[in-house]
């Protein structure tokens, strides 16, 4: 199986421009982990919702919530975002996408033609969906897991 029959297509990006809170909003809303970053068509990075967190004023802070709050408005996706991406591909085999994703420790990552644009996202949810799948059932792209089936229990 390859990647294209896996990954979640369209993926949600954001500019090296958007503020933090604009991406922390843009991922609690659409559900999501990470963003790629792109300046146009080209991917520049990746944040993630773990980056965005390491980037929030510690507990122990002087600040007021305002001036915090403030304070990060300020801060663009450009400053906190990783520029190393590890990406696949729409056609290489899901299994290799998978190795890729737990030997490099990373949830997700972007999926990338042939010309560099990105067509989607391959995450361990889109892998685990996959694999809870009944056999007979079809893929469901629509983001709600198929549930497995249920056994009978019998009462004497």
């Amino acid at each position: 199986m390859n990647v294209a029959a896996l990954m979640t297509p369209s993926a949600v990006t954001v500019t090296p421009d958007h503020s933090l809170p604009d991406a922390a909003r843009l991922m609690r809303v659409r559900g999501i982990r990470r963003l790629p970053v792109l300046d146009g068509s080209r991917l520049v990075g990746i944040v993630t919702d773990r980056d965005l967190r390491e980037a929030m004023p510690g507990h122990l802070t002087t600040l007021s919530m305002w001036e915090a709050t403030t304070q990060l408005a300020g801060v663009s996706v450009r400053e906190v975002m990783r520029r190393s991406v590890v990406t696949t591909t729409p056609d290489a085999d899901a299994r290799d996408a998978a190795y890729t994703l737990l030997h490099r420790r990373i949830g997700g990552m972007p999926v990338v033609d042939d010309a560099g644009a990105v067509v989607g996202m391959l995450t361990v949810t889109d892998l685990l969906r996959d694999y809870a799948r009944a056999p007979e059932a079809p893929a469901d792209r629509s983001g709600v897991p198929d549930a497995p089936a249920q056994m009978e229990a019998h009462h004497e």
